[in-house]
């Protein structure tokens, strides 16, 4: 059995490197079909540490940075090969591959960089982190109450932007002698400026529903996934009806961890397929694109596991459930919208019809959304969160011009 082991655990080893090899000379020819980026052009970065396993967590910030650099240029500091790859085909941004520290040196020595933007957590942000004389600033890559966003992490950075109140109050709870008044920004969600894009339908008088579940987790205290305790039950229901459309939109690393949570939602993606050729005028959608719009702004009801996709959904203040983890072990702060959202439980699940159309016809539920909205994310009129994003960046790049004045000043 041991043998067996090992032999599973070389042959997916091999597939990696064979994966990056591969990655790294296909990146190579793009970079040398780029030709080199200018130099002292960019005082923004955006460092991304991790492979195309985690692009998910660069996407979302693809339409704001590039709006951003229109009249900020931002440079986005990759050190995988698969992920750089990745952000040279679809990020719309200026890429700098640096995979080792004396790459991150040259490219400190050939731009200015006052300002360095983190989507996450990965330990390698360390390596970046160790050069002073610049903003290190966490943006991560969503807003929720997942026990994620608490992390004691968030005193390495010299800022953290976040969505507003509910995050500036989350911190100030869970951290010791954090002070979120002066190491945090509010900006509320500038993504929600860029929800576009046209669905792969026409839209008729078949009511939509969003289901987007999180990954099974890593841990048991974040087991939130709900793709094999919600999930099957849930859109066979919904595919049922003949007045459903569901768009399904998993995340991209579920079953990474557990099989059975992969295997689960394979049968819900051929169940969809099913569904549609049955009845071609359903439109039933399983979606794989790679950045969020229509997705969120277009459906009638929203079903989201708690993730960072129930804050996005929240912010368009229209109706949304969130799934009750199944895991006992799951880590569920009550204490913010959370306190007053619908849930689904795995209980209602035999009545799903009838409560997803109580909740879509709740004008209460609506107030509350509303209310908490304002909470997490403040003004959400289109363009106010991108005005509060770039004047963030305004203000950061203005204390490092005053500081490296000083500087000069004292040299």
């Amino acid at each position: 059995m041991q043998l067996a082991k090992d032999t599973k655990r070389a042959v997916r080893l091999a597939k990696r490197v064979l994966k990056g090899r591969r990655a790294f000379f296909e990146l190579r020819s793009m970079l040398e079909e780029r030709g080199p980026v200018p130099e002292q052009h960019y005082r923004v970065g955006v460092y991304f540490a991790d492979s195309d396993v985690n692009i998910y967590q660069m996407r979302q910030w693809y339409a704001p940075l590039q709006e951003l650099s229109k009249t900020r240029p931002v440079l986005v500091l990759a050190r995988n090969a698969a992920g750089a790859r990745q952000l040279m085909r679809e990020s719309g941004l200026d890429i700098a591959f640096a995979p080792k520290v004396t790459d991150l040196e040259r490219v400190i020595d050939e731009q200015q960089l006052d300002v360095i933007l983190y989507v996450n957590q990965n330990t390698r942000n360390f390596q970046m982190m160790r050069y002073g004389q610049r903003w290190h600033v966490f943006v991560n890559h969503g807003e929720s109450d997942k026990m994620y966003m608490t992390s004691n992490q968030h005193k390495a950075y010299d800022l953290a932007l976040v969505a507003g109140d509910a995050a500036k109050a989350r911190l100030a709870a869970a951290l010791w002698d954090f002070d979120v008044e002066t190491r945090t920004i509010a900006i509320g969600r500038p993504q929600t400026d860029h929800l576009s894009g046209a669905p792969p339908f026409i839209p008729d008088d078949r009511t939509v529903v969003f289901y987007a579940p999180t990954w099974e987790g890593d841990r048991p205290a974040a087991s939130y996934g709900s793709v094999a305790s919600h999930g099957e039950r849930l859109v066979a229901a919904l595919l049922g009806t003949g007045r459903h459309r569901v768009v399904y939109r998993p995340h991209p690393r579920s079953g990474v961890v557990d099989p059975e949570f992969g295997a689960a939602n394979a049968r819900i993606i051929a169940a969809i397929a099913d569904a549609n050729r049955a009845d071609p005028s359903a439109h039933h959608v399983y979606d794989e694109s790679p950045v969020l719009g229509w997705q969120l702004s277009l459906p009638d009801l929203a079903i989201c596991d708690i993730s960072a996709m129930v804050y996005d959904r929240l912010a368009t203040g229209k109706p949304l459930m969130v799934t009750r983890p199944a895991a006992p072990e799951a880590a569920v702060d009550e204490g913010g919208y959370l306190s007053v959202c619908e849930w689904l439980d795995v209980a209602e699940l035999g009545d799903a019809v009838a409560v997803t159309d109580r909740v879509i016809g709740d004008e209460a539920a609506r107030e509350r959304l509303g209310t908490w909205s304002t909470r997490y994310f403040g003004d959400t009129s289109p363009g106010a969160p991108t005005r509060r994003f770039h004047a963030a960046i305004d203000e950061l790049l203005a204390r490092a011009a005053a500081w490296r004045a000083r500087q000069a000043a004292d040299s």
